[in-house]
């Protein structure tokens, strides 16, 4: 077998999302300002920068003007201000709006744009290679590599051209080991090395449990009648019952609307579709208006952190850190992350730099940890630490007004003198034989579509002749306790069909269409015996969002 080559950089960046691209930017340009030369290099699993991001988005811009205080005049995408905010509480048939005087004045998206952060990133790309920064598109990281004394060393590329029986095909080529004297992880919600880190350091032992939630985003091109740019509008209530979750619909530019659904992972009914939920959510009449007559043109799914400040593990251990959503800064209330996982990276490339600076390397950067949790970002996120776990404990109604009630304390400077825990979210199915069964209605083909036809729009390609991502423990499993106890979940949490039960010689089988996978890491969360290991698949596979 040849072996693997290797790259020497000062810093090793794993995924090229805000936080990523941020940190990089960051350490040039303290390395400019110093007169210092810092090699940095940013892996991307994607086949370009922007290809895997998906968010709502509204922007608030806070760390930008901290990173690039002149990004209005460097030809940014981010260019149309939030300029109406709206919070819609439904029923099957109305929708009632809430007060805005009722929000705490930090859920005001006064100053915020939105937009695609996929297109955001991609113009943070150029910034970072405008400064040296080198960026590798469609090289996917498979292992962290460690020294002798266990500190990260780096990581290396996955292997390109196996075939799904692990034999070498004619294009194949060993992967590339990337070392770094610091090791940046910034692969997003769930990320599988950052598993590994966590695992190995234990850095989730002062913390609690992350929980997820996973959100579906359609863009529409609608008529003009029915858009008014920068307007942002956040729904609760209907069509979710027992479990919690919400929509959005941004209007953006050209006529254009990113319209979503989140439901948080910790629901109890396992023949709940967080995908049929969506479609069911844009037939509300209030909802199908803005769409009536326009056309669907993107389609995707992700995971998203919404543990809050008490989930927020160990940041920083011997060789790394764990940046961006790797380690979990999303304000769930506010539904952003952006600006606190670029503010993230640029703390962590500040304490990189001042390391390498003092000839160090190899250690644990504990002044990016402390720099974090004495920064704005912990501050607005012990906010509404409370906020997640209430709605999960009391619902959607009694949860929404004891999370108000302590939010404006807090904003009051009086808060509530506790913090409530979190729960796995797969520890909280119920068995299949306590809960009904959600007959969901079928698809028109108008408002309301199916998985396939929704996989199509994500552009989502893998190689087919290629081991498969989504690796099974063991593989009686999905038969014996999740079909047999919980009704198969994965064939519902799954937003993109890669999960299915067939009969085969009289007995049901799991089948995986690996080729469907849009990574949203749902199944690596939600299974309920966590049987799924979701590992990288072959650089490039995945999903292609166009301005996402």
């Amino acid at each position: 077998m040849p072996e693997r080559e290797s790259m020497a950089y000062d810093v090793v960046i794993v995924g090229a999302g805000p936080a990523g691209l941020s940190a990089g930017i960051r350490l040039k340009q303290l390395a400019n300002e110093a007169g210092r030369e810092i090699s940095v290099c940013i892996l991307e699993k994607g086949s370009e920068v922007g290809a895997h991001i998906l968010s709502g988005a509204v922007l608030d811009p806070r760390a930008l003007d901290e990173l690039l205080p002149d990004w209005r005049d460097l030809d940014s995408p981010i260019n149309v201000p939030v300029v109406e905010n709206h919070h819609w509480v439904l029923t099957r048939t109305k929708k009632y709006e809430m007060p805005h005087a009722l929000l705490p004045p930090f859920m005001s998206n006064k100053g915020t744009y939105t937009g695609s952060l996929g297109n955001v990133c991609r113009w943070l790309a150029g910034q970072a290679e405008a400064l040296g920064v080198e960026i590798f598109p469609g090289f996917a990281a498979a292992e962290v590599l460690f020294h002798d004394n266990g500190a990260v060393k780096g990581v290396a590329t996955g292997d390109m051209g196996v075939a799904r029986d692990g034999t070498h095909k004619p294009d194949y080529q060993p992967g590339m080991e990337l070392h770094g004297k610091y090791t940046f992880f910034a692969e997003g919600a769930r990320g599988h090395l950052t598993k590994e880190v966590k695992r190995i350091f234990n850095l989730d032992a002062n913390s609690q449990p992350q929980v997820y939630g996973i959100g579906l985003k359609e863009l529409w091109d609608i008529p003009p009648e029915n858009h008014v740019a920068g307007r942002v509008i956040h729904t609760q209530g209907w069509p979710l019952d027992d479990a919690w979750g919400g929509g959005f619909i941004y209007h953006q530019a050209n006529n254009q609307v990113a319209i979503g659904f989140v439901v948080a992972l910790d629901y109890r009914n396992p023949y709940l579709s967080p995908f049929e939920e969506f479609q069911r959510f844009k037939q509300h009449p209030g909802v199908r208006a803005i769409l009536e007559g326009g056309r669907r043109v993107s389609y995707g799914a992700r995971a998203i952190n919404e543990g809050g400040y008490q989930a927020i593990p160990q940041l920083a251990f011997p060789g790394g850190v764990l940046i961006g959503c790797s380690a979990g800064f999303v304000n769930v209330p506010r539904i952003k992350g952006s600006h606190t996982a670029m503010k993230s990276g640029m703390l962590a490339a500040e304490a990189a730099f001042e390391a390498l600076a003092a000839d160090r390397e190899g250690d644990a950067l504990q002044a990016y940890d402390d720099a974090l949790h004495s920064s704005w970002v912990a501050d607005e996120l012990k906010k509404v630490r409370n906020v997640q776990p209430m709605v999960a404990k009391f619902g959607g109604t009694a949860g929404t007004l004891t999370a108000g009630i302590d939010m404006w304390m807090r904003t009051l400077k009086i808060g509530l003198p506790f913090t409530l825990r979190h729960h796995p979210d797969n520890e909280t199915l119920y068995r299949r034989d306590v809960v009904k069964p959600i007959a969901y209605p079928k698809p028109d083909g108008v408002i309301s579509f199916d998985k396939l036809s929704s996989v199509f729009l994500s552009n989502t390609n893998h190689e087919e002749d290629q081991p498969i991502h989504l690796t099974l423990k063991d593989p009686n499993v999905p038969v014996e306790i999740n079909l047999a106890e919980f009704a198969g979940p994965e064939q519902r949490y799954c937003p993109a069909g890669v999960y299915e039960y067939v009969e085969e010689a009289g007995r049901p089988r799991l089948q995986i269409n690996a080729q469907n996978c849009v990574h949203c890491k749902t199944c690596d969360i939600k299974d309920p015996t966590q049987n799924i290991n979701w590992v990288v698949p072959e650089g490039g596979g995945g999903p292609n969002y166009p301005n996402m």
